[in-house]
């Protein structure tokens, strides 16, 4: 019999069933299947994941691209802001951003790339500043280029390298921040199948020995922070050989 895929379809008649071949990853006590709620919220997670690592990128690769090339106050300002929010809690920050708009995705991202940005803009700002007194780049001011432009040539393309891997080691990090704020019930609501929600569910089973209930949510959430890290970690070797090849 082919089942409907649909992880909020409710039969209590095949409630809190174990794993087994109809359903790899079990039942809850709803009889919803485990594994399509899985799969749902991990879609859910990934969504979140890589928008948030894409819009720090974004910030990070704006300020630290300026911060480098123009120097003076606007470094020195952009680095104090910096430090004063890598010296806030980050967990704190944007579980407090979270709770004015309770279950809301937008709110999630934009906490989360408010604290995450500042690793980003560091790196691009100091491979920045390695160019700035590189001889192509005094040359292309000698013949008279804007800065601008000398900025959109010479800096972006390096900092666009970095952005690319800080946004493949943020997405891990991201991950495990929205599982935490929908485990702590300031994230998504508890109807929205995330592998935050699907954790915090599996709180009272486990009382009841529905082991599976943790088991899987929890195995999918660190392999795929495990491979994506292995992969950023990958891509990260790789842009440093190219750079030093092209040195």
């Amino acid at each position: 019999m082919v089942r409907p895929v649909d992880g909020a379809l409710v039969d209590f008649a095949v409630g809190r069933r174990g794993p087994s071949v109809e359903f790899p990853f079990g039942t809850d006590g709803a009889g919803r299947d485990v594994f399509v709620r899985v799969a749902e919220g991990m879609r859910v997670s990934l969504v979140i994941a890589v928008a948030t690592a894409v819009g720090a990128a974004i910030v990070g690769v704006l300020v630290g691209v300026t911060a480098g090339a123009f120097g003076g106050w606007w470094d020195r300002v952009s680095m104090r802001v910096v430090d004063a929010v890598n010296s806030l809690p980050s967990l704190l920050l944007t579980l407090l951003i979270v709770a004015m708009y309770r279950g809301s995705v937008l709110a999630i991202v934009v906490s989360l790339v408010l604290t995450h940005w500042t690793s980003i803009a560091r790196v691009v700002r100091s491979e920045v500043l390695a160019l700035r007194h590189a001889e192509f780049v005094q040359a292309a001011r000698l013949r008279g280029l804007p800065e601008w432009r000398i900025v959109r040539t010479h800096f972006v393309p390096v900092a666009a390298g970095q952005a690319l891997i800080g946004v493949v080691l943020l997405i891990p990090h991201a991950i495990w921040h929205e599982s935490t704020l929908s485990f702590l019930g300031v994230g998504l609501p508890p109807h929205r199948a995330s592998l935050g929600t699907l954790l915090a569910d599996a709180q009272a089973s486990l009382l009841l020995g529905d082991w599976w209930l943790l088991v899987f949510p929890a195995g999918v959430l660190v392999a795929v922070t495990l491979a994506v890290s292995v992969a950023g970690r990958h891509w990260q070797r790789k842009a440093e050989l190219l750079q030093e090849v092209s040195r």
